[in-house]
């Protein structure tokens, strides 16, 4: 019972819900409160000016400071390495000028005023914190705040061997003789072994729908994601809805959808690996030969470059189109969400110097326009997106699909309005993407033309 009330718990949304609308309308209520009390409440004699007067001097010195700041911190110091957006910025600013109100109102009043104002300054500052969360949609959770997992280990368990074709099992499925299966998919943890990279990499987490839970699984896509950095592969997981998102496809595909992989291709969140083989450890090895030949030993996985797409979400969607046009004999399509134009760490004199022992070849071969032109097929599929008010990251795509386009590449450029650089960006991609990768490996037609998807724009 105990552990049940416990799962409930971490399980309560941070974006929607009864969480976030309890603290806004708490909040709501007491800013209520404190505005009637200034307004209808004793004067204090000591100060010439009316308190409420006071309060809204301060809070607008205190919303300029902080919209300085935030601004600052995003755009010229980019301490987060790309711009957290205006929306953000704003939520910034608004909740630090609601913060200055009270606490200014604090000082002023007394009495039962007095309390309500310190009351409100932690219920201002969780406001802001939810408010900047909706807006950016890393937390989804309670438990991905205070870093629960509720998934339980590969081995718990049983993976049958493949033991027949997507299209055997849709006849199947047309007869009503599919074998016995789950409604919704696992999301797993496994350690996947390092035995040709040696990459200290993080437990990797891993998707498996209806159909490869059954006795008797279809031989699968797949589709190997990777987080942003900092990020980690249950971030990629819990942030980008992708248990709902594959268990959603399968619900209406007689229990397929791709397995999907999340490895970790930095090692821990503080650290960038540039995702290739440098002096700081072996990513690029990790990620396209022990990733990808543990999976084709120990999963109902296709084998074919066909039935394979990469992608990622930030710094992973960089990696994604490093890695794709690097490896045209694993990956067969790349869906990048908001990825940068070169591998970013510093500038990229101190990366050569750092990563490459010096050699400027070894980082520009790394840069995915000079792949894409190097080695990339024209088998290959570029599927990317970015959200509408990332306009780095739009340039970025544009650039990148230019290039790939000059290969033979069939490219698909879309846009998400009223995102950013945020994982609502990713979730609308990827479920556009899922769609179109269906499609492509035969687990189902498209139910509609991309253009005709509410949450993403078309671009080319």
């Amino acid at each position: 019972m105990r552990n049940s009330v416990w799962k409930t718990l971490m399980e309560l949304s941070l974006i929607r819900g009864i969480v976030p609308q309890t603290v806004f309308g708490v909040t709501a209520v007491a800013a209520l409160v404190l505005l009637i009390g200034l307004v209808v409440g004793k004067r204090n004699r000591a100060h010439r000016m009316h308190p409420l007067i006071v309060s809204l001097i301060v809070a607008v010195a205190a919303g300029a400071v902080g919209l300085l700041a935030a601004w600052l911190v995003s755009d010229v110091f980019m301490a987060f390495e790309v711009s957290l957006g205006w929306p953000v910025i704003f939520t910034i600013a608004g909740g630090i000028a609601a913060v200055g109100f009270v606490i200014a109102a604090a000082v002023i009043v007394q009495g039962l005023r007095r309390v309500v104002a310190i009351i409100l300054v932690p219920l201002i500052l969780v406001s802001t914190a939810l408010g900047v969360d909706s807006i950016y949609g890393e937390y989804q959770t309670i438990g991905n705040l205070v870093g629960y997992s509720p998934y339980a280990s590969l081995s718990s368990v049983k993976v049958h061997e493949s033991a027949m074709s997507v299209d055997q099992w849709r006849k199947r499925a047309q007869r009503n003789d599919l074998p016995d299966m789950p409604q919704t998919g696992k999301v797993l943890t496994v350690t996947i072994p390092n035995t040709k990279s040696n990459f200290a990499a993080r437990p990797a987490m891993i998707y498996l729908p209806p159909a490869a839970l059954s006795e008797m699984p279809p031989t699968l896509p797949v589709m190997e994601l990777m987080a942003g950095q900092p990020g980690s592969p249950s971030r990629l997981i819990d942030a980008g809805n992708i248990a709902a998102m594959m268990d959603s496809y399968a619900a209406k595909h007689d229990g397929l959808a791709p397995i999907v992989i999340v490895p970790d291709q930095n090692g821990e969140a503080s650290h960038n690996s540039l995702c290739a083989d440098t002096t700081q450890g072996n990513a690029e090895t990790y990620l396209t030969k022990d990733v990808v030949v543990w999976a084709k030993r120990n999963l109902p996985v296709a084998k074919s470059a066909k039935m394979w797409a990469i992608g990622g979400f930030s710094q992973g969607g960089t990696c994604t189109t490093q890695l794709g046009p690097r490896h045209p004999e694993l990956y067969g399509a790349m869906l990048p969400v908001d990825g940068e134009l070169k591998p970013t760490n510093g500038t990229v004199a101190k990366m050569v110097k750092e990563y490459f022992a010096g050699d400027q070849s070894a980082y520009d071969a790394q840069v995915p326009v000079n792949v894409i032109a190097a080695t990339g097929s024209s088998d290959q599929a570029l599927f990317s997106g970015a959200g509408e008010r990332d306009k780095e990251s739009i340039h970025n795509m544009r650039l990148i699909a230019q290039a790939a386009r000059k290969v033979g590449m069939d490219v698909t450029e879309l846009v998400v309005p009223d995102t950013g650089h945020d994982w609502h960006a990713v979730q609308a991609v990827w479920r556009a993407g899922l769609d179109w990768f269906g499609e492509r490996t035969g687990l189902g037609e498209m139910p509609q033309p991309l253009k005709d998807y509410n949450q993403v724009e078309v671009l080319q």
